[in-house]
């Protein structure tokens, strides 16, 4: 079998899967599909006029590595048929009884389609490198995202390699002894007082692993997450790993939206054991811990608060540093309340820009209006509330009628309609009887009346007039007016 020689193919590959951190296996699949790329560019070049191919065409190709030869072929699956219609999928079976006799129509052979040396040219050979790099690339990104999707959500060490435009390029590890990944930390995601400079190590949340081919890392890490603050404080604090102090809520502002405020985070703690202060254990003695905490944050300010079940304590204990006189839930269900404070303490409660405050409506997911004590009407205030209270109630009200008349429609069109009928005829016939209670209601005794007078059924012995007719004649006249109308509608049955 003719090959087509590939000088150093061995050490090429070693060489790729050394430097991009792929299997060598990986390798030669990428290697084998781009060579069958360069293959379908040297068939469609030698029968660009004569020869269409569509997307199937060469699917019954397929080229095998010889890395102990250093070389490659090209091997087509075809069919044996003793009319050939096409020469790539279809082989005479004659000519293969010549090599094998048993050999018969419809089996299939493997054959060896491999060109000349000379024959494959420089544009197959530029289209199987180009080829070549994409199959690696997607191999690579493969890999990474194999790698790196458990972790995400996970907290990495990285280090800062370069920086393109505002974003800065990072470089990770899975773990010891594992290749170097890139990654990219948005200019978003950045803490505005960190000093970002090359080979400077860093922790890094793992934000998102994307998948599909796309430019760019692959990777998104984040440094303004919420979940880096829980991180450090579970690696400061070992109350928290050994799960006496639990972290019940977070809010962070890393990047506030005015450059006169700093970044700040509010974290509520909590614990079941009565012998444990859970914010002190997150302190520390003198604050060692939560300092060490800040430092990695470069100086974003942490407030630790202790959480509660009372809503208005909750509250209360989110707005710290500021001291609250009151708490007055306006609208549980909407969960909205008014945060009561003297006037010295206003400003405190509200934060620069109104930051405490929103921070503790994040923690809380509670809406606080903060007011001044001292001007606050509590009679008005409730009387507002109230008005809003009724309109809601009132709108729920009439959605829920609406969503009831949805309902009972529903129900009319699932009804079968044998049951629709049946349902008519027993209104109509409800409607037609008269009333005992009314003074010109007809009696009828029925002990009275045999069985086999009825000739009408009960529909049809109401609609007759009230007369002293027999029922015999009743019956007659029904007749004689059924006869009318099919007469009118069909004509004269003579």
């Amino acid at each position: 079998m003719s090959s087509i020689s590939l000088p150093g193919l061995k050490e090429m590959i070693e060489s790729i899967s050394r430097d991009r951190n792929l299997p060598k296996s990986a390798v030669q699949e990428a290697l084998r599909e781009a060579l069958m790329k360069g293959y379908e560019r040297f068939r469609r070049t030698q029968h660009l006029e004569t020869a269409s191919f569509d997307e199937d065409y060469f699917n019954h190709f397929e080229v095998e590595l010889d890395i102990e030869e250093e070389g490659f072929r090209v091997l087509a699956t075809k069919t044996i048929v003793e009319g050939v219609t096409s020469t790539d999928h279809e082989i005479d079976l004659k000519e293969v009884q010549e090599v094998a006799i048993e050999a018969q129509a419809g089996d299939a052979v493997v054959v060896d389609v491999t060109p000349e040396q000379s024959e494959f040219g420089r544009m197959a050979a530029i289209q199987t490198k180009q080829v070549l790099a994409q199959k690696l690339r997607d191999q690579q990104r493969k890999l990474v995202q194999e790698e790196f999707q458990e972790l995400e959500g996970a907290i990495l060490q990285a280090r800062i390699l370069r920086f393109e435009r505002q974003s800065v390029i990072v470089v990770v590890t899975s773990g010891f002894g594992q290749p170097e990944v890139e990654a990219e930390l948005l200019k978003r995601d950045q803490l505005p007082n960190d000093n970002y400079r090359a080979n400077a190590t860093l922790k890094v949340y793992l934000k998102k692993v994307s998948e599909g081919a796309h430019r760019g890392p692959q990777l998104l890490v984040s440094r303004a997450d919420a979940g880096l603050v829980v991180y450090l404080f579970e690696n400061e604090v070992p109350e928290i790993q050994d799960d006496v102090v639990r972290i019940v809520a977070v809010a962070r502002e890393a990047n506030p939206p005015s450059r006169f405020v700093g970044p700040r985070t509010k974290i509520a703690v909590d614990t079941l054991e009565r012998d444990v202060d859970p914010v002190g254990a997150c302190i520390g003695a003198r604050g060692s811990r939560i300092q060490s905490v800040v430092n990695e944050l470069k100086g974003e300010k942490i407030d630790v608060i202790r959480w509660s079940p009372d809503p208005s304590t909750y509250i209360s204990n989110a707005l710290s540093p500021a001291r609250v006189v009151e708490v007055r839930l306006m609208d549980p269900e909407g969960r909205q309340a008014h945060v009561l404070v003297h006037d010295d303490q206003l400003s405190l409660a509200i934060g620069k820009e109104g930051q405490n405050v929103r921070l503790a409506a994040r923690l809380t997911g509670w809406k606080i209006d903060i007011k001044d004590i001292n001007k606050y009407d509590a009679t008005a205030e409730d009387e507002s509330i109230r008005y809003v209270l009724d309109a809601r109630a009132a709108e729920q009200a009439s959605r829920q009628q609406y969503d009831d008349y949805d309902d009972e429609d529903e129900y009319d069109d699932e009804l079968e309609p044998e049951a629709i009928a049946a349902e008519l005829d027993s209104d109509y016939v409800d409607a037609l009887e008269p009333e005992a209670s009314e003074p010109d209601a007809l009696e009828l005794d029925s002990d009275a009346l045999e069985p086999d007078e009825l000739g009408l059924d009960a529909l049809d012995s109401d609609l007759l007039p009230v007369t002293n007719m027999s029922a015999d004649a009743a019956q007659d006249e029904a007749d004689a007016l059924v006869y009318g109308v099919d007469e009118a509608i069909n004509g004269d049955p003579d």
